[in-house]
């Protein structure tokens, strides 16, 4: 590898590093805001998004100028392509946030509806997956990613459990039927933020090992 390839590509990992830690503070000031019923967080998230697409962009444009100038092949061609599907998922992640942070402006308005019960411990995995996934990427940890993709069924398992906590709520009082449905996207964004996590970790899996393990369950444990 010459030695402007390996100064891009360590470029090129700072850079989606870089993006990682803002997406991973996004979801999780989100979250906070809706926990804590603060209006001025979720708009700091809200504000926050358009330097998130800044950094796609950038990152989008250092691969393409990598696979131009130097035609990387073999582990450096996986390693480029890994940091494009990467950049897709955490831009996803990051648009994700900012619907959870409006969610979080119209649940701060009363009546205020009860924090889900599993709510926190979804959201602390969900997070937990963001920076193990890229924790995974940094260190090639395949063993790291599949950790990470086998806790997606946790995620999912909380999602099922706080929608029936959310239908019972909305049964017993009806003011709560539209905070509810507030808090219903609440918690599908955040199990599309997992998925996005599982996503990256699977990515890590085909960059380490060249094997393609998304729609492949037996492939990922």
């Amino acid at each position: 590898m010459s030695k402007h390839l390996q100064r891009d590509l360590d470029q090129l990992q700072r850079d989606i590093l870089d993006m990682g830690t803002a997406v991973e503070e996004a979801v999780s000031r989100a979250v906070r805001a809706v926990l804590d019923h603060d209006v001025a967080l979720a708009q700091h998230v809200i504000d926050g998004d358009t330097p998130i697409d800044l950094q796609e962009n950038q990152v989008e444009e250092e691969c393409l100028k990598i696979l131009a100038l130097h035609q990387p092949v073999a582990t450096d061609l996986r390693r480029i392509t890994a940091v494009l599907l990467i950049n897709t998922d955490l831009e996803r992640m990051a648009d994700l946030a900012v619907e959870v942070a409006e969610r979080a402006v119209h649940l701060a308005k009363p009546p205020h509806l009860p924090i889900p019960t599993n709510l926190r411990a979804m959201s602390d995995m969900a997070t937990a997956m963001v920076r193990q996934s890229l924790d995974a990427f940094v260190h090639l940890d395949a063993k790291l990613a599949r950790r990470v993709v086998r806790l997606d069924d946790e995620v999912d398992r909380h999602n099922e459990e706080i929608i029936e906590e959310l239908i019972g709520l909305m049964k017993q009082k009806t003011d709560y039927i539209s905070p509810g449905l507030s808090m219903f996207s609440v918690v599908r964004h955040l199990e599309r933020i997992a998925d996005h996590a599982t996503n990256i970790a699977e990515d890590v899996v085909y960059l380490v090992e060249g094997e393609i393990v998304r729609h492949r369950p037996e492939s990922r444990g």
